[in-house]
């Protein structure tokens, strides 16, 4: 069995690509998969913890977790998607035009 550690490394690492990408990227998509890897390295490091410890909780958080990431993809896109509708774009620089 792998030890539970190389996956808290693993999900640190995923983590950090995903904040760094969050960050630094303009288009909406790809800020959109940035905040799935981070999600997805949140749940890796619940299933981490549940394998050490032996318990279900952190698979049972993990089960909601991608149940709450579909939802938000799925709102995020529908958003994306009207916005591109209006505007054929969906750079982050002119979502700011919203807020007048």
């Amino acid at each position: 069995m792998i030890d539970p550690m190389w996956a808290v490394v693993l999900g640190v690492c995923l983590f950090t690509i995903g904040l760094w990408g969050a960050v630094t990227r303009k288009n909406a998509i790809i800020v959109l998969m940035c905040i799935e890897i981070i999600l997805n390295a949140v749940n890796l490091n619940f299933v981490a913890a549940a394998a050490q410890h032996g318990d279900v909780t952190g698979w049972v958080y993990t089960v909601f977790a991608i149940a709450i990431a579909a939802a938000e993809v799925a709102i995020g896109l529908a958003i994306f998607l009207s916005f591109y509708g209006h505007n054929e774009t969906i750079s982050l620089d002119e979502m700011e035009l919203l807020k007048h």
